[in-house]
């Protein structure tokens, strides 16, 4: 099971000392051509020029300035138009195409480096290239058929104009000043005069394209304005024309009076109506009264009663009375004064009759009078009102026509105002813009910056390198420490054997030659491992076995032998790889009987051993390859032989094929007491090993332990942690 291992500083040390010299490599190469890069690039000038620009918010005829609302966008707009074509194109005629465009290219040829030379042999080499496998064969047809084209549709040469443009906005650069209104307007070119020049340029270019801008707009809209001017009067005069025809037709020439007049004048009518049907009612109930009550009773109407006329006679009558009266008292009624008061008495009470008579006849006319009063203004307000009911109906229409005349005249009026003032304004711009620095001519390159590109390399160099040998770690996939085994399968490594090199003709037969050496010592670590690998007693069988082939596992299991019975152990060594056997061949030994002859029967135990190979060593090599090996592996043969050996020997030790090509370790395996695998540093693979384990784990061998091989501590980075180890010293008693 492969568990999450924890890194610490260490392991991270332990990548950059295992790769440093990939790390010095890349950090060399880079740094080198960051040098040549630079100190062969040629210089590049920039000029400046500064403006500051603001958004005009003062009024149209006015010029106060309003508040001026946040618009993030109107830097941008401004960075834009200035880089456009046709802000360049300007800076570019201003300037002058044909002065410009000699001052630009003059010494191009000339100028020639180490980087243009190798550009030039890439050249002729891609040129000899397309030559040979006729690509200039078939570009030079399709120039015949391009030819062949009219020539509205053939390619136009550029213009040196057209070039100079496109090389100008090439190296124009914008840059705000921060928390500001002001830009920079740059331009870098290997002339710092052409810099300085083609800065300013851009700078007055800018400023005409707002002017221009402006202007053309301003036209576009007086003209429209003047055109829409011109259709609003048309259909002012023609509304102003139905209008005056309508009145004619309708003979309401003078309507606006009329309109004001007739609603007071119904309503003086009505009131006066109301006031006369009052009368007329009044004087009715009075006449019918007069006319109904006789003549002598005529007075004790209160309207005749209250009349002048007849309260004066009514006073002469009382006054004749009393005189009468005074008179009876000294004359009787013979006496001539007696006789003419009488008769003055009886005269006045016939005038009061006559008077009552008219009275009567004056309430008569009244009420008459009343009555012809009523229906003459009940026949004016029916007049009046039929009048107001024509009136309306005509008004109607007449309001119609006069709204279409009043709008007609706003929008006339509104166009001809605002075109007034735009004709006032039309030169006042919605852009402010002032050259507040102009380019001066620069004396230092702006590029390369020669002190900050080495330092970039530098550190480019050497955290890419780092950042290189980590990358290259995280793809090595394969087994490089023994901590990489025990950490993520649970198994220890009981030994590592380090890389031996110019080691011939075999580990084996150097191992006998040299007890003492290096590589002896390393399989004495292996041999105290194996001792120590049971609680109680070690193993007494062993299969040595590997993932894949090649990765050393039978000369690990001869020199284990042989380090086994330089301790005193007697050791019997069994090559079970009859597909491919190597341990014959490692101790030089006849192969003509072996573990093959065994199984099937042909010879016995004794002569398939070869006995005192090493002192304390005896030897069962392989035999001849047979036609069924697996078939063999599961004989009972084997399994008697290997009970029988174990009496007879201290350890035994079988040289098995590897897991990856058979299922023979698989089988031998539950026939011994340990199963060591042996795994080659930096090529076995985490996945190799895991299948391998797994296969044995499977079937429940006994796992003593895995053996790195080949492992080389100072290029795994696990030097420091093991050199002792390795140097230690060369005796030891096992």
């Amino acid at each position: 099971m492969i568990q999450e291992k924890e890194i610490h500083l260490r392991d991270y040390l332990r990548v950059v000392n295992k790769r440093k010299w990939a790390i010095v490599t890349f950090f060399i190469l880079t740094v080198l051509t960051v040098v040549i890069a630079t100190f062969t690039k040629t210089p590049l000038y920039q000029a400046s020029t500064k403006v500051m620009i603001e958004r005009n918010t003062a009024g149209a005829l006015t010029s106060t300035y309003s508040y001026t609302p946040y618009d993030p966008e109107f830097i941008e707009t401004q960075n834009q138009l200035i880089m456009s074509a046709s802000v360049v194109k300007k800076a570019v005629d201003a300037l002058g195409p044909e002065k410009m465009y000699g001052i630009v290219f003059a010494g191009k040829k000339e100028k020639t480096s180490w980087f243009s030379g190798v550009g030039d042999w890439f050249k002729e080499q891609y040129a000899a290239f397309r030559s040979m496998i006729g690509i200039d064969a078939m570009l030079a047809a399709g120039n015949v058929v391009e030819k062949a084209m009219p020539d509205d549709q053939q390619a136009v040469p550029l213009t040196k104009a057209q070039i100079l443009e496109i090389v100008i906005k090439k190296n124009i650069s914008v840059t705000p000043v921060q928390n500001s209104r002001i830009l920079q307007i740059g331009f870098m070119s290997e002339n710092p005069a052409v810099a300085m020049n083609v800065a300013n340029a851009l700078a007055r270019a800018y400023i005409d394209e707002l002017i221009d801008m402006q202007m053309s707009v301003s036209g576009y809209s007086i003209g429209w304005m003047t055109q829409k001017a011109e259709v609003q009067r048309k259909k002012l005069e023609d509304s102003e024309k139905k209008l005056h025809q309508y009145k004619k037709d309708h003979d309401i020439v003078t309507i606006e009076d009329r309109v004001t007049v007739l609603p007071e004048r119904l309503s003086d009518l009505s009131r006066k109506l109301t006031a006369a049907e009052n009368t007329r009612k009044e004087l009715a109930a009075v006449y019918s009264q007069v006319r109904n009550v006789k003549k002598e009773k005529l007075e004790t109407i209160p309207v005749i009663a209250e009349n002048a006329s007849v309260e004066f006679i009514n006073q002469k009558i009382l006054d004749a009375e009393q005189k009468l009266a005074e008179l009876s008292k000294k004359y009787g009624p013979k006496h001539p004064r007696m006789i003419s008061a009488n008769n003055e008495l009886k005269g006045l009470k016939e005038s009061k009759y006559e008077e009552l008579e008219k009275v009567v006849q004056t309430i008569r006319n009244e009420y008459q009078l009343a009555q012809a009063h009523e229906r003459d203004l009940k026949a004016a307000l029916e007049k009046t009102r039929f009048e107001a009911e024509q009136l309306g109906e005509k008004s109607i229409q007449l309001g119609m026509l006069q709204r279409n005349v009043d709008t007609n005249r706003y929008l006339y009026d509104a166009l001809v105002k605002k075109m007034k003032e735009r004709d006032i304004t039309e030169r006042n711009q919605s852009v402010n813009v002032w050259v507040i620095e102009e380019a001066k001519l620069p004396v230092k390159p702006a590029k390369p910056n020669k002190k900050r590109n080495v330092l970039l390399g530098i550190i480019l160099g050497l955290f890419g390198g780092i950042g290189l040998a980590f990358f290259f770690e995280y793809l090595d996939n394969t087994i490089k420490t023994p901590e990489d085994v025990e950490e993520k399968f649970d198994i220890p490594v009981i030994s590592t054997i380090d890389l031996i090199k110019g080691k011939n003709p075999s580990l084996a037969q150097n191992m006998m030659a040299d007890a003492s050496s290096l590589m002896a010592e390393s399989f004495k670590g292996l041999r105290t491992a194996v001792f120590l690998s049971a609680a109680d007693t070690p193993p007494k069988s062993l299969l040595i076995t590997s993932v894949t082939p090649g990765e050393g596992k039978s000369s690990v299991t001869a020199c284990l032998a042989i380090s086994i019975a330089q301790a005193g152990k007697k050791v019997l060594l069994i090559d079970a790889d009859m597909r491919r056997p190597t341990q014959h061949k490692q101790f030089s030994l006849d192969n003509t009987a072996g573990l093959s002859t065994f199984l099937a029967g042909v010879s016995d135990a004794e002569t398939a051993i070869h006995a005192g190979v090493v002192e304390n060593m005896d030897i069962m090599p392989a035999g001849p390859v047979p036609p069924n090996p697996s078939e063999l592996m599961i004989s009972k043969n084997l399994s008697h032989m290997l009970s029988d050996a174990a009496q007879k020997y201290d350890m035994i030790l079988v040289d098995t094929p590897p897991l990856a090509s058979v299922t023979d370790p698989v089988l031998l395996s539950k026939q011994v007491q340990g199963v060591i695998l042996v795994t080659w540093a930096g090529k076995t693979t985490h996945e190799m090993l895991g299948k391998g384990l797994k296969q044995l784990r499977e079937v429940d061998a006994p796992l003593t332990g895995v053996v790195l091989n080949y492992f080389n501590a100072k290029k795994s980075g696990y030097y420091y942690n093991y050199g002792d180890y390795y140097y230690a010293s060369t005796s030891e008693t096992s």
